[in-house]
């Protein structure tokens, strides 16, 4: 039986089990050698990343070709119009191409969030908020570029879900098993 593992990567650590001596790495947060990502998320993002001990699986969770949904909270710089709104949802020209249309809404700053470390920067001239996107596809970077093109650059991104799996009330630098 496949074991999924869901952990909520801090900002700041590496996808990657081996030490580099710089970051933290997976290694820091999770003593189970015989998982590995199922998939990467950015040192400067964090949320849900997924493991597992199953090779076919990882490369289930990980093709384009079975178009996970990825939800992620983003918060932005200046404040969203309904036109920028609309071009996240119908996609974005970007230098490697035009990506696929998005689920692209204003939310209200996640509850229960925890403060990342280091904080974002702020300005106090600049106001910020939060959006909730999800795409079904995984440039590199996707998110960030996606609402710098709309004029909004991202200040923190956390990803939420992966499919079915979701954060749900894991704590930051928490796993916790899911049996698939």
């Amino acid at each position: 039986m496949s074991r999924i593992l869901l952990f909520n990567k801090p900002y700041g650590v590496i996808c990657q089990f081996s030490r580099d001596g710089i970051h933290s790495t997976l290694a820091d947060y999770i003593a189970l050698p015989e998982f590995y990502p199922a998939g990467r998320l950015d040192t400067d993002s964090e949320g849900l990343l997924l493991l597992t001990d199953d090779g076919m699986l990882q490369h289930r969770i990980t093709d384009p070709k079975h178009k996970l949904d990825k939800t992620y909270w983003v918060q932005v710089e200046g404040l969203p119009d309904a036109a920028a709104l609309a071009r996240l949802q119908q996609g974005v020209s970007l230098k490697d191409g035009l990506t696929l249309p998005a689920g692209a809404r204003l939310i209200d700053a996640p509850a229960g969030l925890w403060p990342r470390d280091p904080p974002i920067r702020a300005r106090k001239a600049i106001p910020t908020c939060w959006l909730e996107l999800t795409i079904r596809e995984g440039k590199n970077r996707q998110v960030r570029r996606m609402t710098a093109a709309v004029g909004h650059p991202t200040l923190r991104l956390i990803r939420y879900a992966i499919g079915e799996w979701t954060l749900g009330d894991l704590r930051v630098g928490e796993w916790r098993e899911h049996v698939a």
